[in-house]
């Protein structure tokens, strides 16, 4: 399959996104649905059509573009620690993308959460805590690890603990798929105005009625 700068830039964009549900929770203790629904949708689309289905409807991943923007721009706005997860999620899925064994025992867990969706919602407690559980089980005990920061007050809460987790693991996810999608480190060095050009082109493409 051909990928196109389209389909790296989403994948990326899932990948920030799902960061930005990580630090939202660590320093706040809340959720935002409209950027955590489609960074969770992603863990059940394993075979998906395009890289932009996987994620849910057009502009699902909005809020991860212009992470994207703020953090590559040399804005005031950007937030280093955003990066610097992004940096360890990535290095994160090589180390598990080179151990079949924890990907299937992923894939089953994934099977495993799917039936579980017949009776819960998406962001549901139950859900979320499954697939913490399947992060816990098969990625966090990989390097480098992932220390999260944050408000203690919220990081102590089993609650916030779970989504976390699971927004990691989604991260994690859309680090695979941008991997898959021919994305790397020399990409997002030297393909920087590609990728402002198509995250300029998804956000416009929200914008028409």
């Amino acid at each position: 399959m051909a990928y196109s700068d389209s389909d790296r830039l989403i994948a990326l964009a899932g990948l920030f996104q799902a960061i930005h549900c990580v630090m939202r929770v660590a320093r706040h203790g809340t959720l935002d649905t409209s950027a955590a629904e489609p960074c969770i949708f992603s863990l059940f689309q394993v075979d998906a059509d395009t890289v932009a289905s996987v994620y849910g409807p057009p502009g699902a991943v909005g809020i991860g573009v212009r992470q994207i923007i703020d953090q590559m721009g040399g804005k005031p706005q950007r937030d280093l620690e955003l990066t610097r997860y992004a940096i360890l999620v990535m290095k994160l899925e090589q180390r598990l993308a080179a151990r079949p064994d924890l990907l299937r025992a992923i894939r089953t867990g994934i099977d495993e959460a799917t039936v579980k969706l017949d009776h819960h919602a998406l962001l549901d407690p139950v859900i979320l805590s499954h697939l913490a559980d399947i992060y816990s089980k098969n990625i966090s005990i990989l390097e480098p690890r992932i220390l999260v920061r944050g408000e203690p007050s919220h990081l102590n809460n089993p609650d916030n603990q779970n989504r976390i987790r699971a927004f990691l693991l989604a991260a994690v996810r859309s680090a695979m798929l941008w991997r898959q999608a021919g994305g790397n480190r020399w990409r997002i060095l030297f393909g920087r105005a590609r990728l402002f050009e198509a995250a300029r082109a998804y956000l416009d493409s929200r914008t028409v009625t």
